[in-house]
C-alpha cells in the first residue's frame, strides 16, 4: 500500500481520538485528538490498563454512592424504588438465613447455581468476622449486620468488575482502549452491585481470553466456574462449537468442553450430593417461573389479558406451554447463529457470533431480569466497539431500571402504569435488536468491521486457535482470512 509523504508512521495501537468520531469529539475537552507526531507506548505509569482500571474504580464507586441508600436494610417508605438502589442481596441475606449462619443449599434454599450462592456464603462469612472484630476492638465502625453483609458483597463485585476490565482489554489486541467502554459503562454504574452476576461475566470473559491465549483447557475451567455461577457462558461452548466446525479444530474444543464439564462437576457434585433437594432448586425454580415481568412474553400475556399460552397459573404449576414454546424460539435462534457461522464470507469472529446468541437469548427468554444485561456488555464492546452505539443502547437499559422501579413503586405512590414500563422495556428491546443488525451487517460484510478495519489484516484478536485459520466446513464460498 503507498504511503504518502510525510504521513507520520502508525502507531502500534489504535488511537481512539483518530477512528471514533465521539472520543474524537470529546478529546477536544482535553485538547483535541491525538496529534499525528505523537507517540503512543512510551507512559511509564499511566498505560492504558491503568487507566481504565482507574475509570473502572470511579464508575463503581459512584455505583456503591447509589446504593449506599438502602444498603442498611431500612427500605421505609419504598426507598428502594425511589432511590433506584434496589439489590437482590439485601432482602435475601435474611431470607437466606445468612444473618444466623446458614450455609445455602445446606441450610437454605438458593434459586442461583452454586458458584453464586458460595459466594453469598464467603460475603456472609467476612460480614461476620468484621462485625465480630468492630465488637471486640471498638474502633471499627458498629453498622447493621446487613450492611457488613452488603458492603463486603459490593466490594467482592468491585473486585470482579476490575478484573473484567482487565479481561477486556487482554482480548481488545491493539485496541487496549476499548476496556475504558466496560470501565465507563452505565450498565456497570447501574447494575454492578444489583446481584451477583458480575461473578460470571468475569469468569466467562477471562475464559475467553484464556481462548484467545490459546489455553484450550484453561479457558474451558474457566467456562465451567462460570456456568457454575450463571447458566448463560453454556452458549460459549456452542459458539466455540460451530467456530471450530468451520475451522477444523474441534479437537481443541472437545478439550475445553471436557474441561468445562470437569470444572461444573468439580463445584456441583459435593452440593448436589450433600443436598440434592438444595442443589436441584434452582433447577425446579427455572421450569416453574412464569413470565418476567420485563420480557417480551409477558407483554404477549399482558396484552392477551393473561389468557396466552398457559392462561392464569395455580402456585406451583409450571408454564409447560410457556415453556415449550421459549425451548423452540431458542433452538430456531441457535440454528440461525449457526448458519450465519457457516454461511458469512469470512468466518465471524468469536465475540461477533457470542454477542448475537447472548443477545438473541435474553431477548427470547422468559426471564431477562435489568441485570441479565451486564452478560451482553464485554461481548458488546468486544464484537463492535463503537462509542455512539454502545452508549445508545445502555441508554435504554438504564430507562429500563427507572421504569422498573417507578412500575413497583405502584401508581398509588407516583409511580406509572405497566404501558410506560412497557414502552420503556420496548425500546431497549429494539435497541438490541438494532446492535445485533449491526453485528450481522459486520460479519456478512467484513470490510465493515472496526475491528478488523481499524488494523488492516487482522482477523481475530479473541480467536486462539480460530485465528487465520482455513476453513474446513463452509456452506459459503470462503474469503481470505483477515478481510479488511
Amino acid at each position: 500500500m503507498l504511503v504518502p509523504r510525510g504521513t507520520p508512521p502508525a502507531p502500534n495501537r489504535v488511537v481512539p481520538s483518530w477512528v471514533d468520531p465521539v472520543v474524537g469529539q470529546a478529546s477536544e475537552a482535553v485538547g483535541g485528538p491525538w496529534g499525528r507526531h505523537g507517540v503512543v507506548g512510551r507512559a511509564l505509569f499511566w498505560t492504558p490498563l491503568r487507566i481504565c482500571l482507574l475509570f473502572a474504580t470511579l464508575v463503581l464507586a459512584l455505583a456503591w454512592i447509589k446504593q449506599s441508600p438502602c444498603a442498611d436494610g431500612d427500605w421505609s417508605g419504598s426507598k428502594q424504588y425511589t432511590h433506584l438502589c434496589y439489590s437482590d442481596a439485601v432482602p435475601l441475606f435474611g431470607s437466606y438465613g445468612l444473618d444466623d449462619g446458614a450455609l445455602p443449599y445446606l441450610d437454605a434454599t438458593v434459586e442461583y447455581p452454586v458458584l453464586t450462592g458460595g459466594l453469598m456464603a464467603l460475603a456472609a462469612a467476612l460480614a461476620r468476622a468484621y462485625d465480630g472484630a468492630a465488637a471486640a476492638v471498638g474502633l471499627l465502625p458498629d453498622v447493621p449486620r446487613v450492611f457488613s453483609y452488603y458492603a463486603v458483597t459490593c466490594l467482592l463485585l468491585a473486585g470482579a468488575g476490575l478484573l473484567l476490565v482487565r479481561a477486556v482489554l487482554g482480548l481488545a489486541g491493539r485496541r487496549p482502549w476499548d476496556a475504558a467502554m466496560v470501565g465507563l459503562s452505565p450498565l456497570l454504574l447501574f447494575h454492578a452491585f444489583t446481584n451477583w452476576d458480575l461473578l460470571a461475566v468475569t469468569l466467562t470473559t477471562f475464559g475467553m481470553l484464556a481462548w484467545a491465549r490459546r489455553w484450550p483447557v484453561a479457558a474451558g475451567v474457566l467456562l465451567g466456574l462460570g456456568i457454575a455461577a450463571k447458566f448463560y457462558p453454556l452458549l460459549l461452548l456452542g459458539v466455540l462449537f460451530v467456530l471450530c466446525l468451520r475451522a477444523g479444530r474441534l479437537a481443541a474444543w472437545a478439550r475445553t468442553a471436557a474441561a468445562a464439564a470437569v470444572a461444573w462437576a468439580a463445584v456441583n457434585l459435593p452440593v448436589a450430593l450433600a443436598a440434592p433437594e438444595g442443589w436441584s432448586w434452582f433447577f425446579r425454580f427455572s421450569g416453574q417461573r412464569g413470565a418476567n415481568p420485563e420480557s417480551i412474553w409477558n407483554m404477549l400475556i399482558t396484552g392477551a389479558g393473561g389468557e396466552l399460552f398457559d392462561g392464569p397459573l395455580a402456585e406451583g404449576q409450571s408454564p409447560v406451554v410457556l415453556n415449550a414454546v421459549v425451548a423452540v424460539c431458542l433452538l430456531l435462534l441457535a440454528a440461525g447463529v449457526a448458519w450465519l457461522a457457516l454461511t458469512a464470507p469470512v468466518r465471524p469472529r468469536v465475540a461477533q457470533l457470542a454477542f448475537l446468541l447472548v443477545a438473541g437469548f435474553l431477548l427470547l427468554n422468559k426471564v431477562w431480569s435489568p441485570q441479565f444485561s451486564l452478560w451482553l456488555l464485554p461481548l458488546a464492546v468486544l464484537a463492535r466497539p463503537r462509542w455512539r452505539s454502545l452508549l445508545l443502547w445502555q441508554a435504554t437499559e438504564v430507562l429500563v431500571w427507572v421504569v422498573t422501579m417507578l412500575h413497583y413503586l405502584g401508581t398509588a405512590n407516583r409511580g406509572i402504569d405497566v404501558e410506560w414500563f412497557f414502552l420503556g422495556v420496548g425500546l431497549r428491546d429494539l435497541a438490541v435488536v438494532v446492535l445485533m443488525a449491526l453485528v450481522v451487517r459486520d460479519v456478512l460484510r467484513p470490510d465493515g468491521d472496526v475491528v478488523r478495519t481499524s488494523w488492516p489484516g487482522v482477523d481475530d484478536p479473541a480467536g486462539g486457535v480460530l485465528d487465520r485459520a482455513d476453513d474446513a466446513v463452509t456452506l459459503s464460498r470462503p474469503g481470505p482470512r483477515g478481510a479488511g
